[in-house]
């Protein structure tokens, strides 16, 4: 990596964001009310964005790199807002809204060509903006939808058609389902073959960490399943997933690294050691994402990171190149099934 990663000095340390400090963050941001237009809705910390638009530009980074990224390389975490679609009462993130053609742009950059949409917690259990997004990518995209336990197995089917291939239960910053809803909605997913997506804090994984082993589907811990670099074989919730990972019963997405880095950036030198840690424990088991638009650093919670520079990032986790296809290719084709040819738009 040569000079990419820079270090931060004592000073510069900032702690690691955990649920109440984002919504403390988010009240002293005087983030607007979900009922505003969606030029409104982009206002941050630092005022509104560029007015004459209801689009955020992503910085963009290109370098020699991108030979590395391997054909049919998938970027398995993104999101698609579209202010068209209510959001849902309680959320926190109010987005601009981000295409399916703007996000071409990115795959431009990163040199992914396949990619998995995940339900924001902006719109809670309605998936409408995402499977808009899903039919608009065609073949090359699967996705992971938001439920409360409620879906019919008619709805759920609809869903799996079209390419769902999970669901997330967002306990951080999520609107929907709580960790006692876990094992019941597992269950109902079972018979579809899809897993259950978690984003929680590590003290509820460590506290629950129980439940995880006795779910009848995998579990994915997206956001490097929220530990931050310090906390990396010295928490609870670091050897239960290094265990679920050695069991086979969980994978990890290598996302949002700025989320759980004391800098808040994706090329802290401080996410090696975590990343690696998942990589080493079962590389068959970690998947990428860019967790792309960025919604809290469009909140004004971290600056907005350099999709590129978050490719090459990976690059350097990987090492290799097989390891780099697995991650890349190999493991999202196993997980989100993208081989299978029966996917209707």
């Amino acid at each position: 990596m040569g000079n990419y990663h820079q270090g931060f000095g004592h000073k510069n340390r900032i702690i690691p964001l955990r649920r109440q400090d984002f919504l403390q963050d988010m009240r002293q941001m005087n983030v607007k009310s979900r009922t505003l237009d969606s030029r409104r809705r982009c206002e941050i910390a630092k005022g509104p964005v560029e007015p004459t638009s209801t689009f955020i530009h992503f910085p963009s980074y290109t370098s020699n790199m991108l030979s590395a990224v391997p054909k049919n390389a998938c970027d398995c975490h993104i999101h698609v807002y579209d202010d068209r679609y209510p959001v849902a009462t309680g959320a926190t993130l109010f987005p601009a809204n981000a295409t399916i053609s703007q996000y071409r742009d990115i795959q431009a950059v990163t040199g992914t060509t396949r990619a998995v949409l995940v339900t924001p917690s902006t719109y809670g259990s309605d998936n409408r903006s995402m499977l808009a997004g899903l039919r608009t990518m065609g073949h090359d995209a699967r996705a992971v939808a938001v439920i409360d336990g409620n879906e019919s197995d008619t709805e759920l089917e609809a869903m799996n058609t079209a390419g769902v291939r999970g669901i997330r239960l967002n306990l951080s910053l999520g609107v929907v389902g709580s960790i006692g809803s876990l094992a019941q909605l597992a269950e109902k997913i079972e018979k579809f073959n899809w897993h259950i997506q978690v984003l929680m804090p590590p003290d509820l994984l460590a506290k629950h960490q129980g439940v995880f082993q006795h779910l009848p589907v995998p579990v994915v811990f997206d956001h490097f399943a929220r530990i931050s670099p310090t906390q990396v074989y010295a928490h609870p919730a670091h050897e239960v997933v290094l265990k679920l990972l050695h069991d086979r019963k969980a994978w990890v997405k290598l996302s949002g690294g700025y989320i759980v880095s004391e800098s808040r950036t994706t090329s802290d030198p401080a996410l090696d050691r975590l990343a690696r840690s998942f990589i080493d424990a079962a590389s068959d088991r970690v998947v990428w994402g860019s967790d792309w638009p960025h919604a809290t650093a469009q909140a004004g919670v971290q600056p907005m990171p350099d999709n590129g520079k978050q490719m090459q990032c990976l690059v350097h986790w990987a090492r290799d190149e097989a390891t780099l296809h697995r991650i890349l290719v190999t493991n999202p084709e196993m997980l989100y099934g993208f081989t299978n040819s029966s996917i209707k738009r």
